[in-house]
């Protein structure tokens, strides 16, 4: 029996154009080039040490970010995320592990060689991978997530006008020269070449650009014309002279940025810098969105914008990263592009390694084997759905966190200290509420989870020892 071809007009329409001497190429005729053509592609920028209070669309009314704010407009900003924390005071490190592995803090290799990494399976599945930027996690695995770097800065912090930089050259880091221009300049335009180098075109893309800013020294180039008044920044809401006990950390190398007991000015001028960095941060990522809206990508980009943490900036008396208050886990995280709501703000929590599992279910590539994240893509398309329901948090041995929909309890296993806060009523964790009677049940509940959290995790952390040290602290005399 001749069966009946099921598809008349496209045969007809074939021979018409081999007749023409020409093709039928039609994205109908060729499902895979179909399939290839709507895989969307992604553009990831990273900061680092940036707050998720940073951002003028979102709420602080000082800074300027016209950049960010426009990418605001566009898509979905979590007003929950979270890096999970670290094992030491460079917590970037960790968090960037995190991110590019999707495993969680008790399961990342730090180095990125023990792991398949996203990256790697975006590459396996097709992608054309392009790394340019900070890269803390070891010279020996760039090769091993990426198949293309330029511009890569090995290393932590660093004068951003004397940065050095490599790029990946068979199989390896080339060696180092001095970047002729400010670190986030050029690695601003390392992406705007990757975008509008032709041969770009031929895969769909996953192009990562690690800022190293904002990170301390707050440094911009010579003429920058944006410019903050120290005296007319406000301190932020939950500012102390000092921090009032022992959190394990407390001369840490952010810790010393500034004298105790910290002074109000002195905040704001450091306040000031780090904005003003900010700003020239996002005249940068402004850089790379033009390139992205002018190019053949503009409407098939997912963008994604996050921070590898937060920083204190006097909050709780504090300056650096190495404690575990919102504000320096919680990080900023924007999400926009094709399919995804624009506008909107969630309060679906997650933690940033849960970013790349979400990215690769849109672009159908399978996760690595050993992925901790979960898919986000229910809250990108209605931001009212609920995402994680309670996290965990770790710094060290010393600090123990978790939070629900409403409370935060850390503990200090170290001096066998625990605090309790209503994040509903009190966002800036200001009240400490361990002690009230009428909570106590609460903060046994989130104990009895957080043991159990640690259980699933595999955090081999204590929760109390059985001599705890004296939770009173004072600077170290001569400190200044």
């Amino acid at each position: 029996m001749k069966l009946r071809n099921p598809f008349p007009l496209v045969s007809w329409l074939g021979t018409v154009l081999i007749a023409l001497g020409l093709t039928l190429t039609s994205n109908f005729a060729n499902p895979a080039k179909a399939a290839e053509a709507t895989r969307p592609n992604i553009l990831f920028l990273f900061t680092d040490d940036q707050r998720a209070d940073t951002i003028h669309a979102l709420g602080n009314p000082v800074i300027q970010t016209p950049n960010l704010d426009r990418l605001v407009r566009r898509g979905v900003s979590f007003n929950r995320a979270y890096m999970q924390g670290g094992n030491h005071g460079a917590t970037c490190v960790p968090s960037r592990a995190m991110l590019l592995s999707g495993r969680n803090l008790f399961h990342a290799d730090e180095t990125l060689l023990r792991d398949d990494t996203w990256p790697a399976a975006f590459g396996r599945a097709g992608y054309s991978t392009f790394l340019s930027g900070k890269w803390h996690n070891g010279t020996n695995s760039v090769a091993a997530v990426f198949q293309q770097a330029r511009s890569v800065f090995a290393g932590g912090m660093v004068n951003p006008m004397k940065a050095t930089v490599s790029d990946l050259e068979h199989g390896r880091l080339g060696p180092a020269h001095p970047s002729p221009v400010h670190a986030c300049e050029a690695f601003a335009t390392e992406a705007i070449r990757f975008l509008q180098d032709p041969k770009t075109s031929e895969k769909p893309f996953l192009c990562y650009v690690a800022f190293d800013a904002p990170h301390d020294p707050h440094i911009v180039p010579d003429g920058y014309p944006i410019r903050y008044e120290p005296n007319l920044i406000p301190l932020p809401p939950n500012f102390l002279p000092q921090h009032p006990f022992n959190n394990g950390e407390m001369t840490v190398r952010d810790e010393l940025l500034l004298p105790w007991p910290r002074q109000p000015a002195a905040v704001r001028e450091l306040l000031a810098d780090y904005y003003r960095y900010i700003s020239y941060l996002d005249s940068q990522i402004g850089r790379v969105l033009d390139a992205l809206d002018a190019s053949p990508y503009a409407t098939n980009t997912i963008v994604v914008f996050a921070g590898d943490s937060g920083v204190a900036r006097g909050s709780h008396g504090l300056i650096g990263k190495q404690n575990l208050y919102e504000h320096s886990i919680r990080v900023p995280l924007i999400v926009a592009g094709p399919g995804i709501a624009a506008n909107r703000r969630t309060e679906a929590m997650c933690y940033l390694f849960d970013v790349f599992a979400t990215l690769g279910r849109r672009a159908g590539v399978a996760a690595p084997v050993t992925n901790d994240g979960i898919d986000l893509n229910p809250v990108l398309k209605n931001p009212s759905k609920p995402a994680r329901t309670e996290m965990i948090f770790a710094y060290r041995k010393l600090q123990r966190a978790i939070r629900d929909d409403r409370w935060k309890l850390i503990r200090y296993p170290e001096i066998n200290r625990t605090q309790l806060f209503d994040l509903k009523t009190d966002p800036f964790e200001t009240r400490d509420l361990v002690a009230h009677p009428a909570l106590r049940s609460t903060a046994t509940r989130l104990l009895t989870q957080l043991e159990r959290l640690q259980k699933q995790s595999g955090d081999p952390g204590v929760l109390s020892v059985a001599e705890p040290k004296p939770d009173s602290w004072s600077p170290p005399v001569g400190a200044k």
